[in-house]
């Protein structure tokens, strides 16, 4: 299998680097990593520079106009090759068996949702200075302790079919690249944060596809960095309410903008 790796990215270099150098670390390694840059300074340049000397890197630039997540994401997912998308943020620490994980949890007719711990503000500079960190459980500055924790068989006790839209998180996920290009990947008009994924989880479940939660694999940590403005967040939730309302499969300002018309997939709603 193929994977394609997604990463949208802003003015954070030294978490970025930190997540790039726990992908080059990875047991399997990536087919691919798009990073779908959003304005972002030279400093993060150097830092995909310095990473594309070990990783298959394709790096695109638009200038920043605000949080837009959903653009980042379907800029990178235009130009994949894989026949599996994992989707991380620029923040997301890696376990070395991350995308072994995503690899072996992949199966036709789902979507998967991984897990992640927090680090807080002092654990996540050890964690950004440190090659090969990965917090023991009982490390301080540890959040959500048990989602650093991998282990084969509680992941096949506690991994299973989920419905509904709680822990929708596009940080640690995992998606059929043909599934995601006909829903039309993320839906644009989300800008600022929030609900961008759980919109698209919405119109993934519209279209007959299955949500799995993994447990105690494909394991992140989250790097600390201060809370986003959420100004934007009522204007996203209505925008998720009517694609609930709607039973949306497909989102009109998507993906395709960013294909060739050859690479457009039909639509069935057409």
């Amino acid at each position: 299998m193929r994977i394609s790796v997604l990463i949208s990215t802003y003015n954070r270099p030294d978490a970025l680097g930190a997540v790039l150098r726990s992908l080059a670390a990875q047991s399997f390694q990536p087919h691919e990593v798009l990073i779908g840059d959003d304005g972002s300074g030279p400093e993060t340049a150097k830092v995909i520079e310095t990473a594309a000397k070990v990783l298959p890197i394709v790096h695109q630039w638009r200038p920043h106009e605000d949080f837009r997540a959903a653009l980042m994401r379907n800029l990178s997912a235009s130009r994949a090759t894989g026949e599996y998308l994992v989707i991380v943020d620029d923040d997301i620490l890696l376990h070395p068996e991350f995308l072994a994980d995503h690899r072996d949890a992949a199966k036709p007719g789902y979507f998967v949702q991984g897990s992640r711990a927090i680090l807080d503000a002092a654990a996540s500079q050890t964690a950004i200075a440190t090659d090969g960190f990965w917090p023991g459980f009982f490390a301080k500055g540890l959040k959500n302790r048990k989602n650093a924790v991998r282990s084969r068989l509680l992941s096949s006790i506690f991994s299973r079919e989920k419905s509904g839209l709680r822990g929708i998180r596009t940080c640690n996920f995992a998606v059929w690249r043909e599934d995601f290009y006909s829903v039309n990947g993320f839906n644009e008009d989300f800008v600022g944060w929030g609900r961008e994924d759980s919109e698209l989880a919405v119109r993934l479940f519209n279209s007959g596809l299955k949500r799995f939660n993994l447990r105690f694999a494909a394991l992140g940590c989250h790097l600390y960095h201060p809370p986003r403005p959420r100004a934007k967040l009522p204007a996203n939730d209505a925008l998720l309410a009517s694609t609930v309302a709607a039973r949306s499969v497909y989102c009109e300002n998507g993906l395709d903008a960013h294909l060739d018309p050859a690479d457009r997939p039909e639509r069935d709603d057409a």
